[in-house]
């Protein structure tokens, strides 16, 4: 079938590659098998996701290992009272700093957003103050974004568009949203990503299928959000994969309920089937789509 997919959200930092759950050790690592199963199915490209400082200068060294590895950097919402640890401008500065060294790698501001689902973690003045405050890294090295919007459309694309004119793009990645959130993101020219968590429900499917084909990218959000026996969208899914627990680990094998990046061959599947459109076809849109936002304008 020779299609061509960029994963545009891999958390490959997280312990669970490293075969640590909730800090035990289950198995050996094998983020390296982990990868060859992806290259197998078509994978070009993996972004892997910076989610904080340091997870953010760990995303730029894995990506440091591989040609095909790149990286985000940024502070995900609920992590943006790490800012005021010690002091907000010497940590955004740090973040700066890790995106500009890492030129090449880096090609996006993020993971950085509002989360309103989550604010046990961080409250909404703090996370709005700060997903702003990155907006500044974003338009200093002209790098696009990598989005985070839980239940928090109206701040989030009031943020936006109230900075519109300084930015450059990007994607709001594992959305989930509702179609006038869809709809407000698409006026503002970003890229909405879909994986497993965004086919859920009937709903979701019908948030997915009104995307335009051009505006859609696709992700795992790995090792989180596969799609799952119970979610609407895996009736479309006709690619399996041997997975065992993680007790019973072997190098040949998937993780049972953990994601990975070659699992974007079922969200392709399961994106498809709602919209009904040809897998084939819609890949390479959303592949073109990813390197027009991510790479052609290092070209």
């Amino acid at each position: 079938m020779n299609r061509k997919f960029i994963d545009i959200a891999a958390n490959l930092t997280d312990p669970m590659y490293q075969g640590l759950y909730h800090g035990t050790r289950k198995h050996a690592a094998d983020l390296v098998q982990v990868l060859g199963r992806a290259w197998d199915v078509g994978v070009q490209r993996i972004i892997v996701t910076g989610g904080s400082l340091d997870d953010s200068k760990a995303a730029v060294s894995t990506a440091g290992t591989d040609d095909r590895l790149y990286a985000t950097v940024g502070c995900h919402p609920t992590r943006c009272q790490e800012f005021e640890a010690d002091e907000p401008s010497a940590y955004l500065e740090a973040l700066k700093q890790v995106a500009t060294e890492g030129r090449g790698k880096v090609v996006a501001v993020g993971e950085c957003g509002l989360d309103y689902d989550r604010l046990q973690f961080c409250p909404k003045d703090v996370q709005k103050k700060y997903f702003e405050l990155q907006l500044d890294i974003s338009e200093a090295l002209k790098l696009p974004l990598f989005l985070h919007c839980r239940n928090a459309a109206d701040d989030f694309v009031e943020i936006l568009s109230r900075n519109r004119d300084r930015l450059c793009g990007g994607v709001v990645h594992s959305f989930d949203g509702s179609k006038n959130a869809a709809a407000s993101i698409l006026d503002l020219g970003y890229y909405i990503g879909i994986n497993g968590c965004s086919l859920r429900t009937p709903e979701n499917l019908e948030v997915a299928a009104s995307i335009p084909a051009d505006r859609l990218m696709l992700e795992t959000d790995c090792p989180w959000c596969e799609i799952r026996p119970t979610h609407a969208g895996f009736n479309f899914v006709k690619t399996t994969f041997n997975a065992v627990k993680k007790e019973k680990w072997q190098a040949s094998s998937l993780i049972k309920g953990r994601n990975e990046p070659c699992q974007i061959v079922q969200v392709l599947e399961a994106l498809a089937g709602a919209r009904n459109e040809n897998a084939n076809d819609l890949a390479e849109k959303i592949h073109a789509n990813t390197m027009k936002c991510f790479f052609d304008r290092f070209a």
